[in-house]
Order: structure tokens, then sequence, then C-alpha cells
């Protein structure tokens, strides 16, 4: 008894004394990671800064409006993790607007749902199985009213930055040149071989010439066969 009305004290005191610490508790001084709002700065900006992930930018990347509206490029991102998919999404639209490349926003296509099914044993647990999932996230930009040049070096600092588990397809529409089809007019009709009008005299004169030689060639085999018929 004298044990248990002594135990019940000693909690019954420390009760007390969490009860006058939490009453009279000082205000927490501000940690040196946090961030102190500024006069001119908006209090959601620090929110939005606390959730930002390392190595993506602040803010939303600037896309330059179009001038012509013709197509040069179609780049296609795809990876089995979505955040590292919109991470570099994110780094590219950064790059084509350093570059001065109009860009469409990063469009989502239909996810990609892969499942099948492993055997956990082949003899005695061959009923009990495992489903596996796997979902391949895709993204897609699309280029307009840039050289092929440009084109290229967005391409190249994109591949040459690549991040792991993020694949690239490119689709390039290359432009031909100015007067492409009167040059390569004027080279097919080089190749031919082009004459006057031909006239119907022509014809009929031509068709007699083939027909003589072929009777010719036709008297000339008659006679080498009908020696050996002969013999």
């Amino acid at each position: 008894m004298l044990a248990n009305s002594c135990k019940n004290a000693w909690r019954r005191a420390q009760r007390m004394v969490r009860l006058q610490s939490t009453a009279v508790a000082p205000a927490k001084s501000p940690s040196p990671n946090s961030a102190v709002v500024s006069a001119g700065q908006d209090p959601a900006e620090r929110a939005y800064a606390s959730s930002v992930v390392h190595g993506r930018a602040l803010f939303a990347p600037h896309y330059h409006p179009k001038t012509h509206g013709v197509p040069v490029a179609l780049v296609h991102f795809r990876s089995y993790h979505l955040d590292l998919l919109k991470l570099f999404t994110h780094f590219s639209a950064h790059a084509a607007a350093a570059l001065g490349i109009p860009i469409s926003k990063t469009v989502p296509l239909p996810t990609k749902r892969t499942l099948w099914t492993v055997m956990r044993g082949p003899f005695a647990h061959k009923k009990s199985q495992e489903n596996f999932e796997r979902c391949t996230h895709k993204r897609v930009i699309k280029a307009w009213d840039a050289d092929m040049e440009v084109i290229d070096r967005w391409v190249k600092y994109m591949e040459e930055h690549t991040m792991a588990g993020v694949g690239i397809r490119v689709v390039r529409w290359r432009r031909a040149p100015v007067s492409i089809g009167r040059k390569r007019f004027d080279a097919a009709m080089g190749h031919m071989r082009l004459g006057g009008p031909t006239s119907p005299e022509k014809v009929k004169e031509l068709g007699e010439k083939i027909v003589q030689q072929e009777m010719a060639a036709a008297e000339g085999r008659t006679e080498l066969e009908s020696p050996a018929k002969s013999s």
C-alpha cells in the first residue's frame, strides 16, 4: 500500500510540473533554417519554396510566342518514376526557354500499365502466386519556329544532362530550302534524252526497219537449221 501511494504521488507531481512548464513556456526562437518573410516577399512563396525539389527551379519556364506556327520537333519523355519525369521535363522546358525556342507546355500522355503474375515455387507452392505491376508515365513537348541547329543543340544538351531512369525520343521535321522543287525538276530533265516531236512517218519507218531485222534473223536461223536436219 505504501509503495502504491508513493508511486501515485510521484506521478501526480510529474503531471503538475509538466502542466506548469507548458503554461509558462517561452516563445520559441526561429530556427536558422526557417526563412523570414521580408517586406516585399510574398508569404505564399516561402511555403512553395519549402516544397521545391532539390535541383528544380523555383519559377515556371518562360514560353516564347510562336511566330509562324511551323512545327520542328516533338520530344517524348518516358519513365517509371513520376517525380523524376516531372523534374526532367521542367529542366528541358527551362533549357528551351534559354535558347529561345517556342515550345508547348508539358502534355501528359496516357500511362501504360503492365501486369504480370509469377509463381512463388514450381512444386509445393505452385498455387501461390505474386502479382507485379509496372506503370510507364509519358510526357511530350512540341517545339515550333526554330532553326534546326538550335533544335540539335537543345537535344544534345538534354542528352548530356539526362537523368537516370528517364528516356527521350525526338522526332524532327527538316524543311527543304526554297526552290528545291525547281532544282530537282531541272536535274531530272537534264538526265532525260528528249528530242523533237515524233511524227507518224518516223514511227512507221522505225516499225518497218524492226520487221526487216526480225525477218532477216528468222531466215538466218532457218538456213542454219536446214543443213542440220539434212545430215
